[in-house]
């Protein structure tokens, strides 16, 4: 696996070097599979300290579900969610905290309550001021790959060469980042699992992330609790399974598995309890 660093502000990431962990923090009332949980300002920075403390690497928190179907919600509402958090959990963590947005606005201030890194699901095609934002602080930065937006993206995705549209995706976000003044070396890739995407393509992602490595930047895998370990398993089952059941939470180790042994450099999860020390034994056998 070829290796990054990442080194801005006062924070340090070596990726590739052993596992790299971001941990989700959803201030929503809707999220896909912890909506409402963390909703209070209390329970939400209870629980980033909680993830602090069993191990993340970075502390990724979003204010605004990307769940399928789901609606945007206005500047407004967003900054009221995360910001305070934000705010407060800057002040006693160490760690880089992520703004998880689409919204230049939502990230500027975000940016300016503490948060240090930009996790744009859109790649900056829903708001180009992000990417001027993102260039004029001079800080990390992660695209996705999404076909659609949150209320379309599963209605019948379709791709004649998945791993290629991908790629060259990839290849035109990169460049329009880098003519806005992005840094290559602040940029992180995200081939975004489960955003427009069938349960074949997520397995075939997972499978071939090495190609998508061939770009030259460090990969984030964000495969926990998706809803393709839950169809496979409740077929396999015969029962629906939940995003939060414990047969779910093994599922997310397997993809977490295929993820970091086939050469992603970031894993964004929400059990980091139960991922830490799997990561931290898979790692010593990849080593061995």
């Amino acid at each position: 696996m070829k290796e990054y660093t990442l080194e801005w502000d006062r924070f340090k990431l070596k990726l590739g070097q052993s596992p790299c962990i971001m941990g989700i923090l959803n201030v929503t009332p809707d999220s896909f599979s912890d909506g409402g949980k963390f909703f209070n300002f209390d329970q939400a920075v209870a629980q980033g300290k909680k993830l602090v403390k069993e191990g993340v690497d970075i502390l990724d928190i979003g204010g605004e579900s990307s769940r399928p179907f789901s609606e945007a919600v206005s500047v407004a509402q967003e900054i009221e969610r995360v910001v305070p958090v934000i705010k407060e959990l800057s002040h006693q963590i160490e760690i880089p905290i992520s703004i998880d947005t689409v919204k230049s606005k939502v990230a500027k201030q975000a940016l300016d309550a503490g948060a240090s890194m930009i996790n744009d699901i859109s790649a900056f095609e829903k708001d180009p001021e992000l990417a001027d934002l993102a260039a004029t602080s001079n800080i990390p930065v992660i695209m996705m790959h999404m076909k659609g937006t949150p209320e379309t993206m599963q209605i019948n995705p379709e791709y004649n060469d998945l791993i290629k549209e991908i790629s060259d995706y990839f290849v035109q976000r990169v460049d329009y980042a880098v003519k806005k003044g992005i840094q290559r070396k602040n940029i992180i890739l995200d081939p975004g699992i489960g955003f427009g995407k069938t349960v074949q393509h997520n397995l075939v992602i997972l499978n071939n992330i090495d190609k998508l490595a061939e770009f030259g930047f460090p990969l984030l895998i964000g495969s926990s609790r998706k809803s393709f370990i839950q169809k496979i398993l409740s077929k396999t089952n015969a029962k629906e399974m939940k995003a939060q059941s414990e047969e779910c939470e093994n599922g997310t180790l397997a993809s977490v598995a295929a993820a970091f042994m086939n050469g992603g450099h970031i894993v964004r999860v929400h059990d980091v309890a139960r991922v830490k020390p799997f990561l931290q034994i898979l790692d010593s056998i990849k080593r061995a």
